[in-house]
């Protein structure tokens, strides 16, 4: 069954705020296999003008993918979600993300259509600090597989 496209526009609320860790980001930068000293050496970040160290740029999936799940697993928008692959994910940013940060999240549901027979839906994660200063905004693209009503494509 096709998402229902009366979800376009959709806000969820924030999410708990996600203290932003020296530990966490030497974590993911190591995951991700990128030895650069700006994620792990306060001095090497003050060096480039960063208060403390800063996070990788894909970082914000740790904020974004918690938001996200909000929308996935929404009853009603009713995603089949064992049958949904990534299909696309961006970041815009304001500034660094930086240990000390102490970020909140707030998804909406930026787009639903079908193609092929497939469910395409796209979020935007907007992630700000909890005093209100905007850092990043993630958009997530998702495909649910063989869902989409194909004679109603749009």
């Amino acid at each position: 069954m096709a998402l229902d496209p009366k979800f376009i526009g959709r806000t969820y609320p924030p999410t708990a705020p996600y203290e932003v860790g020296r530990e966490k980001i030497r974590e993911f930068a190591d995951a991700i296999g990128d030895a650069n000293p700006v994620y792990r050496d306060p001095e090497a970040a003050r060096e480039l003008g960063h208060p403390d160290v800063v996070a990788p740029v894909t970082f914000p999936i740790v904020i974004s993918l918690g938001a996200a799940e909000q929308v996935v697993f929404d009853p009603e928008l009713g995603l089949d979600y064992s049958r949904v692959v990534h299909a696309d994910q961006r970041f815009t940013y304001t500034r660094p993300v930086r240990a000390g940060d102490r970020l909140v999240a707030v998804v909406t549901v930026e787009n639903i259509k079908t193609m092929a027979g497939n469910d395409i839906i796209t979020t935007r994660a907007d992630i700000a600090t909890v005093d209100g200063e905007h850092v990043v905004t993630a958009r997530s693209t998702l495909a649910a597989r063989g869902t989409g009503d194909e004679a109603g494509e749009s």
